[in-house]
């Protein structure tokens, strides 16, 4: 499986000739989607879904399909019927030739005063990728390569070192990045990859790496 970092949560991977993206942003490159045979969405904010992004991939490839939670699924189903699938926790699928479990029900708290929205997170292919999208979700099965939400308005560093030692994934690659500052980057490398007690690893966007 070959692993491709977007640009702040979006990923692509690619197994058999087929291709799969998480999370296609606003803060992704516009053409995020294009060539995906299937597509994931784990909450309906506009830095993890663009309608704009999702629709030039559905448009460019008629056989494209996304699976996504209801609130981001009824934006799509009217104009791509029969394509567009809705997904909860404990739901299983095949999408693109990946196997696929989601897990978690709830956005991280953002603050009190803010409602909370619904999230998922997609185990791919037996626990080889976890992207938790906008939550600190622990799946009920060993992970590989954990996508970590390494920065967030909801989050702060010691929950993130804490994540990654409660995943225990054998490595976690940086996603939700678009507001990390290079100028800050050494400081959450090294004290992740101190403290995590995981290989700590990240990609710049358009980067690659064998899974």
């Amino acid at each position: 499986m070959k692993l491709t970092k977007m640009s702040h949560a979006c990923v692509r991977l690619e197994k058999d000739g087929r291709t799969l993206v998480i999370d296609p942003g606003v803060f992704s490159e516009a053409d995020a989607a294009a060539g995906a045979d299937a597509i994931l969405v784990t909450h309906e904010h506009p830095d993890h879904f663009s309608e704009s992004h999702l629709r030039a991939g559905l448009e460019a490839n008629p056989g494209a399909e996304i699976w996504t939670l209801r609130s981001v699924a009824d934006q799509l189903s009217a104009t791509f019927p029969g394509r567009v699938h809705t997904v909860g926790h404990g739901d299983t699928f095949t999408a693109a030739g990946f196997d696929v479990q989601v897990h978690g029900e709830l956005h991280a708290v953002i603050h009190p005063d803010i409602p909370r929205i619904t999230n998922v997170g997609y185990l791919v292919d037996g626990g080889r990728v976890f992207h938790p999208g906008d939550a600190l979700t622990v799946p009920d099965h060993p992970v590989e390569t954990l996508m970590l939400p390494v920065q967030a308005p909801w989050s702060k560093i010691s929950e993130v070192i804490d994540y990654v030692r409660e995943v225990a994934p054998q490595r976690a690659y940086d996603i939700h990045d678009a507001l990390l500052t290079d100028l800050a980057r050494p400081a959450y490398d090294r004290q992740i990859g101190a403290l995590g007690g995981s290989e700590h690893l990240r990609l710049a966007p358009g980067e690659t790496a064998d899974l």
